[in-house]
């Protein structure tokens, strides 16, 4: 009988990479085990592992399971991994083949509905992945794989920034807001979904930002301003986290889980938020040369469009300088 692992040891140099290279062929068992690893190498993507036949059929995903019926994701289907990688977490060396983090995204047990050389329909049973998917082969090489349930969560909300009010003063009741710089940047919101971001396209250093998110969907609302010489993205507010629209939470709900993403890099950071203290955040942004503050009411939800709820003031009401927010 063929070694189904013959393939996985050609590429493989046990003496420098720590995953399991196992000396004997694999011997033929039934299982209904499966992991899906999340593998930052040259490019992000997830590796989904099938038990079968004392192996594990392997596909990568570039852009993890679809979340939904309406799409379908590309699958790329990979040399057999012994059982020994259904628990393999790590870091595979620089230069050796998939370089890079592996952790374990999720594991559990699966069921076969099908089974064949161009199609393999399963149902998931997992933490994070539960569901009935299928693979199946299109031409040539290529694989895909499709969602089959229902959705798993809900849409992104729409795309369209919420706008401040300019006023002269900040508002007189002061402690129902919480103040903001206004940068005077580039207004940019950055959805990221399967590890990737279409803001990447105009600014490719995102790239980075959108990978470390892995798995989890987010959409960020923000400003790209230059500090230092250098394009920085300042994240205000977050619209979407991980399956779960915040549009309608009120602003304290929405920082909360923005500060919980812990956004703090040379590229993109988390912008300071000081409820009710409208007169030494003013005089900071003066200070800075930055065009003003913006009060954000507490109680408002995430209103897109020109809203009364978020105020913009002039650092000094003798400029006429407008914030771009």
């Amino acid at each position: 009988m063929a070694d189904r692992l013959e393939q996985y040891r050609s590429k493989r140099d046990p003496s420098r990479t720590p995953e399991p290279v196992p000396a004997e062929a694999p011997e033929p068992r039934d299982g209904d085990a499966f992991v899906i690893q999340e593998h930052h190498a040259r490019s992000l993507h997830w590796d989904l592992r099938l038990e079968r036949d004392g192996v594990l059929a392997s596909w990568a995903i570039p852009k993890g399971l679809p979340p939904d019926p309406a799409v379908n994701h590309l699958a790329v289907r990979t040399e057999d991994h012994p059982m020994e990688y259904l628990t393999f977490h790590g870091e595979i060396p620089r230069g050796e083949y998939g370089g890079g983090t592996m952790t374990l995204w999720d594991s559990g047990t699966y069921e076969t509905e099908k089974w064949s050389d161009r199609e393999v329909k399963v149902v998931l049973h997992g933490s994070r992945a539960s569901g009935r998917f299928v693979l199946f082969q299109t031409n040539g090489k290529n694989w895909m794989i499709h969602r089959m349930d229902a959705p798993a969560r809900d849409p992104f909300p729409p795309l369209e920034p919420m706008l401040p009010v300019e006023r002269a003063r900040p508002p007189r009741d002061e402690e129902k807001y919480a103040f903001e710089f206004a940068w005077g940047g580039r207004r940019t919101l950055v959805p990221i979904d399967g590890g990737r971001t279409d803001a990447a396209r105009e600014h490719p250093w995102l790239r980075p930002l959108a990978a470390s998110f892995g798995s989890r969907s987010a959409v960020l609302d923000g400003e790209v301003v230059t500090l230092a010489g250098a394009e920085v993205l300042v994240c205000y507010d977050l619209l979407y986290d991980d399956g779960r629209p915040l549009v309608a939470e009120p602003y304290p709900a929405r920082r909360a889980a923005l500060e919980a993403l812990g956004l703090s890099a040379a590229r993109w950071q988390t912008a300071p938020s000081w409820p009710g203290q409208a007169a030494p955040v003013r005089r900071a942004a003066r200070d800075q040369g930055l065009p003003g503050i913006v009060a954000k009411r507490l109680d408002s939800p995430y209103e897109p469009g020109r809203s009364k709820a978020w105020i913009f003031v002039p650092s000094d009401t003798a400029r006429t300088r407008r914030s771009r927010r």
